[in-house]
Formats: C-alpha cells, sequence, structure tokens
C-alpha cells in the first residue's frame, strides 16, 4: 500500500497539472448545488449544466420546484438518467427544506443526508464547496485514482476510500484534493485509455506497472538518426 509520503508526492504532482481544479457543476448558490449534485448521480457534469441553464432560469427556491407538477418537473430534466426519481426526490427534499430548515440547505452533513436523494458523496460536496468546510467527496474518479495507484485496497467501499485518503492527507487540503483527483481521473487517468505513457505518476502507479506488463502502455519512441 502506498504510503502517507508517496501519496503528499502524488498530490503534488497532481498539483502541478491541475493548479485549477475545481467543482464544475455551474450553480448560484448552496440550493442550486445540491440539486446540481443529485443530477449528476450516473450522468456527466457537462450534461447537468446543459440541463440546469434552463432548469436554473425556471427555478430558483424550493417553493418553485413544489409550484409545478411532478410531470413537468420530469420533462424539464428528461434527458438526464432516472429523471422520474430524481424530479421526485427533488420535489421531496425541496418540501423538507421548507417545512424543518427554513427554505435554507443545511450546512450540516449529517443533516443534509436526511433530505431525499442525497447520499454521502452530495452531502460531502455541498460542505466543501458550498460552506467551505473540510471534507472530501469520493466520486468515480477519485474512487478509480485511488485504487490504481494503490493508496486504497480494490475491495474498499468508497467510505473506506474517504476514511483513507483523509487520514494520509491534510484536512485544510480534502477539498482542494477532491478536485484535482477528480480532475485528474477526469482528463487523465481515464476509465478507458489512461494516460500511462504520460503520466507523471506512473513510476509510482500500481496499475500503471501492471498495464505495461501486459503491453498496454505505448511508451514513446525516440529513433536516432544518423
Amino acid at each position: 500500500m502506498m504510503t502517507k509520503k508517496e501519496w503528499l508526492a502524488c498530490l503534488e504532482e497532481m498539483d502541478h497539472m491541475f493548479p485549477d481544479a475545481h467543482c464544475e457543476l455551474i450553480h448560484r448558490n448552496p440550493f442550486d448545488l445540491v440539486i446540481a449534485v443529485l443530477l449528476s448521480a450516473q450522468c456527466t457534469d457537462k450534461l447537468v449544466n446543459k440541463v440546469t441553464a434552463n432548469l436554473f432560469e425556471k427555478y430558483h427556491t424550493p417553493e418553485d420546484y413544489l409550484s409545478v407538477p411532478l410531470e413537468e418537473l420530469q420533462q424539464d430534466i428528461r434527458s438526464i438518467g432516472l429523471f422520474r426519481n430524481k424530479a421526485k426526490n427533488i420535489q421531496a427534499l425541496s418540501r423538507i427544506l421548507i417545512e424543518q430548515h427554513g427554505g435554507r440547505v443545511p450546512e450540516d452533513r449529517d443533516l443534509l443526508m436526511t433530505l431525499p436523494g442525497v447520499g454521502r458523496k452530495t452531502a460531502n460536496v455541498v460542505v466543501s464547496v458550498a460552506f467551505n468546510k473540510p471534507a472530501l467527496a469520493v466520486d468515480t474518479h477519485v474512487e478509480r485514482v485511488s485504487k490504481r495507484l494503490g493508496l486504497c485496497r480494490w475491495k474498499d467501499s468508497p467510505l473506506q476510500v474517504e476514511e483513507t485518503i483523509m487520514k494520509k492527507t491534510p484536512a485544510e487540503d480534502w477539498s482542494k484534493t477532491h478536485h484535482q483527483i477528480i480532475f485528474f481521473g477526469r482528463y487523465h487517468c481515464k476509465a478507458q485509455n489512461p494516460g500511462c505513457h504520460v503520466c507523471p505518476l506512473f513510476d509510482r502507479c500500481r496499475e500503471g506497472k501492471k498495464r505495461d506488463k501486459k503491453g498496454l502502455v505505448k511508451h514513446d519512441v525516440v529513433t536516432e538518426i544518423n
């Protein structure tokens, strides 16, 4: 398993590669962010932003989402996967925010997780991005990268991945680390065809070495001309 020192060295490289890593879900406030992250489950941020460009023009508050029939809201987000269930959760959480939280998004992660459709990952994103509190959300990119590098075990659950990364990363860097791992996984260490041949972490990467042994890494060949 990767040591804390080795992991921090990896984070330094990610920082050089993606110094401006950030949340790519467009939002105006914590409530918009809750909706956007909820919609992003099993969906790309790019598609979510395309849908919310119109959605956020039409809906501004929890009351707005409850002012239309469920079927209308479903049509508004129809191009997103699981749109029926997501529309139902949006209206349900809007109702709870009004009845129990004065229409405001709570800053506490545990309270956020009581909202329909809001799991630990969503809650951590909201706490970190909207309220600037130390938190580390584990999505598919974070899980994939941490396991490929050997920081975490392949059998580890998302919660175990979260706990391992937090344990080996300074708390003040959790939020930045979350975004940088996502950028690293989204734009470099992709699920298909990862950029192993140009990766600054190749010598430290468990998966990269395995792929190289299998002949899956195409190293650049320099031909000397006499």
